[in-house]
């Protein structure tokens, strides 16, 4: 018996191994794109199986075809979506033809040799259920990759968001843990005036949030599909209930909000609303690169370093300095940060690539944008657990900084003005003392006024009043 099968399609005869689910597009896909030997995520597989699953049984509903036939694709959809079988059948390469049509194409024809195996039907016989007649019935890949892409983001969407919403809560515990501890806020990288540890903490939890938003304003556009638009979101060869039936179907399968698209040709051209979710993507890794930022030079030292926090150590830091310990986590999120803003470049350049009724780049858009969303999620929930949650304040060198540090004349521009305030870090500097030590030789406060004015008022609104 022969080890492949003869399949044909448009351009010829190709042979088929007798060993795989799916036809000759895909084993044409596979010959032409052996680029990365990156396959799809599994989520946007399953995505993809569930809008295949969801036109069966809307055509079926509106008379497009028996049930016999949908019911099959049905049953070959649920292997995969119930069961986890044969996912290792969807083999087309990431970097594929544009707008993904080998990869629908593997789908259609892994459905239907499934579809043709529940019937009693040998593999590659399409009499029953064809890969493009009916697996692909009323849809397009420009119709069915994009709403693949949509669904796809928006479950993977349902996890960063928890992980955000994690780290902020971590982020706002540490505000309200570190809020009593006084030390030196630094502008230009040079010392300002007095902040608390809380209100930095404080800072972080409420930049997380505000990107949180963004992220939720951006995941709303998603929901509404170009599914019945078929090739340029005119519907042609699609019922005219069909997209409608499609949202509702779609969302009863994913748990989803998803609504029929206001314009299916508007959304079958343009990337921008996916762009957009990408775009506050790069904006929560850029927010989360400046924090890293932060805790790693709050943690420096410990002896020739700021050495204000301490991180959690998670492992030896050097293969040749005994005892050295690195911010290693912190570190591993800034590279996953670096990654998902180079993706964004990707993701928008092929944006603005679409030419006239479709943008054939969408491949290279979901792969990176799910990629994104994926390390980005992780790294963050890594990071969160294992350093943000045991993050601790060096008390004793904060204390050092909120006393020698210059910013504290700030305080005396309401009492003596700015350029005698001048002075007095001039002198501070020179003769290497205090603020306080400086202001009392120069008798500008007393004791009692130092003890009442120089402590965690200073790092509220107000100013000395010595009247």
């Amino acid at each position: 018996m022969a080890d492949f099968r003869i399949e044909h399609d448009s351009l010829g005869e190709v042979k088929v191994p007798n060993s795989v689910l799916y036809g000759v597009q895909t084993q044409r896909g596979i010959q032409n794109w052996q680029i990365s030997g990156i396959r799809e995520p599994e989520v946007f597989i399953r995505a993809f199986v569930n809008i295949k699953r969801a036109a069966a049984v809307v055509n079926h509903e509106l008379g497009m075809f028996e049930k016999e036939k949908a019911d099959a694709i049905v049953k070959a959809a649920d292997l995969i979506l119930k069961k986890n079988q044969h996912l290792d059948q969807f083999v087309i390469d990431v970097f594929q033809a544009g707008a993904g049509t080998s990869f629908n194409m593997n789908v259609n024809e892994v459905l239907a040799n499934l579809a043709a195996q529940i019937s009693g039907k040998p593999l590659g016989d399409y009499k029953f259920v064809h890969p493009n007649d009916d697996v692909n019935r009323a849809q397009s890949t420009n119709d069915s990759f994009p709403t693949a892409m949509r669904i796809s983001i928006l479950l993977e969407h349902i996890n960063l968001q928890k992980v955000l919403k994690e780290a902020i809560a971590t982020f706002k515990k540490k505000a309200k843990e570190m809020d009593h501890v006084l030390t030196s806020a630094r502008t230009h990288l040079q010392d300002a005036v007095p902040i608390r540890l809380g209100q930095e903490f404080q800072a972080y939890a409420d930049s997380l949030e505000k990107d949180a938003a963004r992220l939720e304003f951006a995941r709303a556009e998603l929901e509404y599909l170009n599914i019945g638009g078929t090739a340029a979101g005119t519907g042609m060869n699609s019922h005219h209930d069909y997209a409608e039936k499609m949202a509702k179907e779609l969302s009863k399968a994913t748990g989803l909000l998803l609504k029929r698209g206001k314009n299916l040709v508007e959304l079958s051209q343009n990337m921008s609303d996916v762009c957009f979710y990408s775009a506050a993507l790069r904006n929560t890794a850029l927010t989360l690169t400046k924090i890293c930022n932060d805790l790693r030079l709050l943690s420096s030292g410990p002896s020739t370093g700021l050495n204000e926090i301490f991180l959690p150590a998670v492992q030896p830091g050097s293969s040749i300095m005994p005892g050295k310990v690195n911010p290693s986590m912190i570190e591993m999120l800034n590279q996953v940060c670096f990654q998902v803003i180079g993706n964004d470049s990707t993701v928008a350049y092929s944006t603005q690539a679409g030419q006239l009724q479709l943008n054939v780049m969408m491949p290279v858009i979901i792969f990176n944008l799910l990629v994104s969303v994926k390390i980005l999620t992780n790294g963050l929930k890594t990071c969160n657990d294992s350093c943000f949650a045991g993050i601790q304040p060096n008390l004793e060198q904060c204390s050092k900084y909120f006393n020698g540090s210059m910013g504290l004349a700030t305080a005396l521009n309401t009492v003596v003005g700015y350029e005698k305030a001048a002075k007095v870090v001039k002198t501070a500097m020179q003769e290497k003392k205090t603020i306080t030590e400086v202001v009392l030789e120069m008798k500008y406060l007393t004791p009692d006024e130092i003890k009442k004015y120089f402590g965690a008022n200073l790092t509220e609104p107000g100013f000395i009043d010595k009247k």
